[in-house]
């Protein structure tokens, strides 16, 4: 038993007329008509546009110029620094006016060359060095505001600027030390030279930096020779 299906017939357009409602095809990558021709096509078209530069170009000029470099941006500033460090090097004529803004980029500069001088001579010191840094700002606050009482002036922050910088001399101290034969008389002659040179640069900041130092000038220099006879233990032994 068949079953029969009735299929409609399918016409074929005769002749050239196309079959109605259907959609002429078009070239790839063509831009859809615009209502006004004389408009360039931005996609395709870029080379018969003018690009101008912005209105605003010198603007961004003068900004850039007037962006400060990035070691000033953290607070770094280097020739304050290279001042500071000329003013230790010449201890009968620190100028303590370049001493009044405390920093710590100078101080950190001197600890890290300290510890990598003994790290040459065998002495893995860099722990130490940052720790008795800090105790021994504690130990000169709290000394000369013992000495001072309330006319004392001096904070922490303070101490650990001008302890940092006054180690200049232990720091070349310690370099001179890789050239000497360890025990030897010399270091001990070199110790007692550097000691006293930081000793004498660190007091005078202190004393004509805060108020209420010259009173007590002796015991204010020898809680810094304390200081700075305890690090040069460490470059001597």
């Amino acid at each position: 038993m068949t079953r029969e299906f009735n299929v409609p017939p399918i016409v074929f357009a005769s002749g050239g007329n196309p079959i109605p409602n259907r959609r002429l095809p078009t070239a790839p990558f063509q831009p859809p008509p615009l209502s006004n021709p004389n408009l360039p096509f931005m996609s395709f078209d870029v080379g018969s546009t003018s690009l101008a530069a912005p209105a605003f170009r010198g603007d961004i000029d003068n900004g850039f110029e007037e962006v400060l470099p990035l070691l000033e941006e953290l607070g770094i500033n280097t020739r304050q620094i290279w001042r500071k460090t000329a003013s230790i090097l010449n201890p009968f004529r620190v100028h303590v006016n370049l001493h009044e803004d405390a920093d710590l980029s100078g101080p950190f500069l001197f600890l890290m060359c300290f510890g990598l001088f003994q790290l040459l001579a065998g002495k893995l010191h860099f722990g130490i060095i940052l720790g008795w840094v800090t105790i021994a700002a504690i130990f000169l606050y709290v000394v000369f505001n013992m000495l001072a009482g309330r006319n004392g002036n001096l904070d922490v922050y303070r101490c650990l600027s001008l302890i940092g910088y006054c180690m200049l001399p232990i720091v070349i101290f310690s370099a001179l030390s890789l050239l000497l034969r360890q025990g030897a008389v010399g270091v001990f002659a070199l110790g007692v030279v550097f000691v006293g040179w930081s000793t004498w640069v660190c007091s005078r900041l202190v004393i004509e930096l805060a108020s209420a130092g010259d009173q007590h000038r002796g015991l204010i220099a020898y809680a810094c020779c304390l200081i700075y006879l305890l690090f040069s233990l460490l470059v001597i032994f």
